[in-house]
């Protein structure tokens, strides 16, 4: 017997429920098919867990500063089960609201097991058949595992697994370094592990512009990490004293011997086990799912959102691909990809936001450019605190007045990023920025004198 339904969501994270509360809210019968955790990458292994571990860091990282604030503290010791324990309350209680608020939606019916195509229009979960003219794919993506030499010798950790570790490695090596890498290394650094990062690429975080490259090495390095960049052939073998990873790095010891390693390269989409050969579903050479402008696959009647359509690995971007579908099926707007501005944030701290195109990209586009940058020394609420690292970093067309993007490196950066971003989504030129009357002590307050100082690049 199959089950008729007006939708079916595959997968729980963060686009799945919203929709299935406007499609239920709009009469339609609704199946949302899980098979692991509820809620997604956000709320089990992703921000939540992740940004409840930043915060321990950083209060360990305050705390051995006391003195320079004038709070003597004495010796400042971690406790990794209680600061483990802190993550997994966050997520479980995330995980466990989700949970609650689908089972409790009139007109959706939730089924737990791993959904498997039988057609374009029909899915399998263990022996029940369901099918539906509308298919939501929201099935998310997991830590990439390249097949590297050695790999299989030892055991390793990713963003995933290291989130059950509730022991402090002794040295912590962490392969890639990009956006994830750098978290995990720096709250481990501030926790009391020695930290090594080992990245293939010249520099850390390739797509940012090079002088935001550098400052994060330099703001890492002052803490103490060793940063291994141009390591050519990544290796690993199991030694006596613990685990050898081969770097063939130009200069340097040729291998880096820690206790644990965590793979931190990159993501990959949880396509690979949905049957998709039996709809005709197009993917890309990496398994993402194609889609339009619309977040519609190549076959009719069957969306994908959020990680899994590589259209942009956020929570919020997510999010906003639920918006988009939701928009256009239930409201008759048009709503399209192509009008999203990419904002997001690296999480180290100082953290870094960031919008729209690097000044690399703004060059290479072959506009007339203004650009402007200042340290964060320039901002009294960095004083203030005492966290002066960074800076700011705007690039705007010069014919236009528009603002083409935007870089905050410092303290609150993640924040004030949004006067730009939200400038940006208005349309509206920087002159209206520049003109706004900010609030003083915030970081925030530098834009309209950073907008100022705009200059022709060079």
């Amino acid at each position: 017997m199959t089950n008729q339904f007006d939708a079916i969501i595959i997968g729980a994270g963060q686009a799945g429920p919203p929709l299935a509360g406007r499609l239920t809210g709009a009469g339609m019968k609704v199946a949302l098919v899980e098979r692991k955790l509820f809620g997604g990458t956000c709320v089990n292994t992703g921000c939540m867990p992740t940004k409840a571990l930043v915060a321990c860091a950083y209060a360990a990282y305050l705390a051995r500063r006391g003195g320079d604030y004038g709070v003597m503290i004495g010796d400042i010791a971690i406790d990794m089960k209680r600061v483990q324990g802190r993550a997994e309350t966050v997520r479980t209680n995330a995980r466990t609201n989700v949970e609650k608020w689908l089972r409790g939606m009139d007109g959706l019916t939730v089924i737990e097991g791993h959904a498997r195509f039988e057609s374009a229009d029909t899915i399998r979960v263990g022996e029940e058949l369901l099918t539906a003219p509308r298919i939501f794919l929201n099935v998310g993506g997991r830590a990439n595992v390249p097949d590297m030499p050695g790999i299989g010798e030892i055991d390793y950790l990713t963003n995933t697994s290291i989130l059950d570790l509730d022991t402090l490695p002794e040295h912590l090596v962490v392969v890639g370094g990009s956006y994830i890498g750098l978290e995990f290394a720096q709250m481990y650094r501030r926790f009391g592990a020695r930290l090594t990062i080992v990245e293939k690429g010249p520099r850390l975080i390739a797509r940012e512009d090079e002088d935001v490259s550098d400052a994060i090495r330099a703001i890492l390095e002052d803490e103490g990490i060793a940063i291994r960049t141009r390591a050519e052939c990544i290796s690993f073998a199991q030694r006596e004293n613990g685990i050898g990873v081969g770097v063939d790095c130009t200069t340097g010891d040729p291998e880096v011997i820690g206790s644990h390693v965590m793979l931190a390269i990159g993501r990959a989409p949880n396509t690979h086990d949905l049957g998709l050969d039996k709809t005709g579903v197009a993917t890309d050479a990496r398994g993402y799912i194609t889609v339009d402008d619309r977040l519609q696959t190549s076959v009719r009647g069957i969306w994908a959102m959020g990680d899994c359509n590589g259209r942009g690995a956020f929570t919020h971007t997510a999010y906003n691909d639920f918006e988009i579908i939701a928009a256009n099926l239930l409201d008759g707007e048009d709503r399209k990809l192509s009008d999203r501005i990419l904002g997001y944030a690296l999480y180290i701290d100082p953290p870094l936001g960031r919008v729209g195109m690097t000044e690399t990209e703004a060059r290479g586009s072959g506009r007339p450019l203004l650009v402007s940058k200042r340290p964060m020394t320039s901002v009294g609420r960095a004083v203030e605190k005492d966290e002066t690292k960074g800076f700011m970093k705007v690039v705007t067309d010069a014919e236009t007045r528009r603002i083409l993007g935007a870089a905050i490196l410092g303290t609150g950066g993640d924040e004030a990023i949004h006067g730009i971003l939200d400038t940006m989504n208005l349309d509206a030129g920087y002159r209206e920025l520049q003109w706004a009357v900010p609030i003083h002590p915030t970081v925030s307050e530098l834009i309209p004198t950073l907008l100022g100082d705009l200059k022709p690049a060079g």
